[in-house]
């Protein structure tokens, strides 16, 4: 399992990902959940997944071949991000078809979810959840924030801090504090954590990975919960 945050902001987009994949209790892995794409002054795209690993990872395979062998249309030139999540959602589809074909497929799940969000010069920022069925929904200024995976223990936070107008240094001390919630309550979710923070019209993707030890984020995690304790201690 995982667990996949992504923000549409008025100053920007957040992205957040943990690494932690497991098929059983004696199975247990770390890959990477964001994936990115960019294009140098011209455009930028991040990749969160959630679900069949396999089948994530033949997407990204597949969406970067397309960029390398001039195979059209790929996602450099798609001629907008609604376009863009068109062939993400296609190119999905067409991978579980697949799969579903094969004759192993018993009890196997080969869905996958999508986070996908970023900018292309002359468009603003927008961010999509892209499901297994190839279609996709988009965040607007009443939902801006979207979630995969083990989402359930994190939400509450994201609802009660999370709006539109939300600067990007909360909105990513909140979902840090989202997957602080998630790993305690889920083992399935866990370190390192993936970060990507974006402001509008820079067109430049850099992510930042938080291990076990990052002092900031240990530093959080203890804040808020000793916080909590005393919130509910002085409540009558």
């Amino acid at each position: 399992m995982t667990y996949c945050i992504a923000m549409r902001l008025s100053e920007g987009l957040v992205f957040a990902s943990d690494t932690r994949t497991n098929a059983g209790v004696d199975q247990i892995a770390s890959f990477r959940k964001m994936h990115l794409f960019q294009q140098a002054g011209e455009r930028c795209f991040t990749l969160l997944t959630s679900g069949n690993l396999a089948t994530s990872q033949n997407l990204i395979n597949r969406l970067q071949n397309q960029i390398v062998e001039g195979e059209e249309p790929n996602l450099y030139s798609a001629s907008s991000l609604f376009h863009a999540a068109e062939l993400i959602g296609q190119q999905v589809k067409s991978i579980i078809s697949q799969n579903a074909q094969g004759q192993q497929n018993a009890g196997v799940d080969f869905g996958c979810h999508i986070l996908f969000g970023g900018q292309i010069r002359g468009e603003g920022p927008r961010l999509f959840h892209i499901y297994p069925e190839g279609n996709f929904i988009e965040a607007t200024e009443d939902t801006p924030y979207l979630q995969i995976g083990e989402s359930k223990y994190g939400k509450p936070i994201l609802d009660r801090i999370i709006h539109y107008d939300t600067g990007l240094t909360p909105a990513v001390k909140c979902a840090l504090i989202s997957f602080d919630s998630t790993m305690h309550s889920n083992l399935s979710v866990g370190m390192p954590l993936d970060i990507l923070v974006y402001r509008n019209d820079t067109l430049e993707l850099s992510m930042e990975r938080i291990e076990e030890d990052d002092e900031y984020f240990n530093r959080l995690r203890k804040s808020w919960s000793a916080g909590i304790k005393l919130l509910f201690d002085d409540m009558p």
